[in-house]
């Protein structure tokens, strides 16, 4: 089956998780509405804060299975939702309630109809690429201390505080490419493209594809272009900086990297599922919207 093609077997929705932000006094509400409308049609919802993510994986883990999680923010509020999402298989529908809003599919002041359609089955599912990475210290092996991420968008390593350049050496499945002189590297997926990697300078890419895309941040006597890789492909960075230098995961999360570690990315086995009523030909229409190109 061709990547976000509607599937015959998409059921109606019944069962929903209903996600708010905590600092946007209007979700609550909001979220309190659309529970109600569902209750109404025959459905059961819950809800929660969408920064309760233990929270909504408890849930997830021992709740009935969910049909779709509805999130009422901005991008970085879906960003939370999809990678909890992601681990058990369970569609994102975005409430655009941010300044942006790439990632969303409702208005919320017009949420009924596109629900009222969602509940009857009328939708499509929309797969994105996700990334898994990997920090490994001081070039350890054995793999006791490494720690793991999973990313929608992007994995940055980046330059801390002070504004001095890093140096970041980089192979492509075990092949060395070249080691970047910049305030960092980004290893983006599609969804990324439109992120922190167009602002470096890199590339759009539509969501369907299955790629990964290296961008240099800033980048000084050294490579300054977009590399972008197969979807099978390992990136490996490691870091050499006497400052401080930070690994970045969907720009929510970060923790610091020293000398000698290692940060290895490569595509994850999860995809984010997104819930769609547009056209799949939105995606050119949306991006030019909202970064106001089309004026």
């Amino acid at each position: 089956m061709e990547n976000n093609q509607r599937p015959p077997e998409l059921r109606p929705v019944r069962s929903v998780g209903i996600l708010h932000h905590p600092r946007k006094p209007d979700s609550l509400p909001l979220a309190e509405q659309m529970a109600q409308y569902i209750h109404e049609n025959g459905g059961t919802a819950w809800l929660d804060s969408a920064w309760n993510e233990d929270g909504i994986t408890a849930r997830l883990e021992t709740a009935p299975r969910l049909d779709m999680l509805i999130t009422l923010g901005g991008d970085g509020t879906i960003l939370r939702a999809a990678r909890t999402g992601a681990q058990h298989e369970v569609p994102i529908l975005g409430v655009k309630m941010g300044r942006l809003g790439f990632l969303a599919e409702v208005e919320p002041d017009n949420w009924r109809e596109p629900l009222t359609s969602i509940m009857a089955g009328d939708y499509w599912l929309e797969r994105r690429m996700m990334l898994d990475a990997c920090l490994r210290r001081d070039g350890a092996q054995d793999g006791a201390h490494d720690e793991h991420f999973q990313a929608l968008n992007e994995v940055v390593v980046a330059r801390g505080r002070l504004a001095r350049i890093v140096r970041v050496a980089t192979w492509i499945d075990g092949d060395y490419l070249t080691s970047y002189a910049a305030d960092g590297v980004i290893v983006s997926t599609p969804t990324g493209s439109t992120g922190y990697g167009l602002a470096a300078g890199g590339p759009i890419l539509p969501p369907e594809l299955r790629n990964i895309v290296v961008v240099p941040i800033a980048a000084h006597l050294s490579l300054d272009r977009a590399v972008v890789l197969a979807e099978g492909s390992t990136v490996r960075l490691e870091v050499s900086a006497d400052h401080q230098v930070i690994l970045s995961v969907d720009g929510q999360f970060d923790v610091e990297v020293h000398t000698g570690d290692t940060v290895e990315v490569n595509a994850s086995t999860s995809s984010a599922r997104f819930v769609r009523v547009r056209s799949p030909a939105y995606f050119y229409r949306t991006l030019m919207q909202r970064l106001k190109w089309n004026l």
